[in-house]
């Protein structure tokens, strides 16, 4: 079972109390009107899935009821940081650095 620590709470808890929520930092296209429906199709549908270092969006469900960041390595499960929304990570992957 993966311990998180929620950056609200300020305290590590058991992964039983949070929800996994999708891939982190996926920009929000400016004007969804002007998109065609493969672009729409492609930011609805498509999140990368990668070996290695991965940023998560979870939400603490039974504890603040907050959204936070998680960079985890999905090989390991190894849990490097949790940060609040609007923060960047200080681990970052490999699509960070391309």
């Amino acid at each position: 079972m993966l311990h998180i620590f929620c950056p609200h709470c300020q305290e590590y808890r058991e992964e039983d109390e949070f929800h996994y929520r999708g891939q982190a930092h996926i920009v929000r296209p400016k004007d969804p009107e002007a998109l065609t429906d493969e672009e729409w199709g492609s930011y609805l549908f498509f999140r990368k899935n990668p070996k290695g270092i991965h940023h998560e969006l979870w939400y603490h469900t039974t504890g603040c009821r907050q959204f936070f960041n998680v960079t985890r390595d999905t090989v390991t499960y190894k849990i490097h940081e949790s940060y609040k929304i609007g923060e960047q990570p200080a681990v970052k992957s490999e699509d960070d650095l391309a």
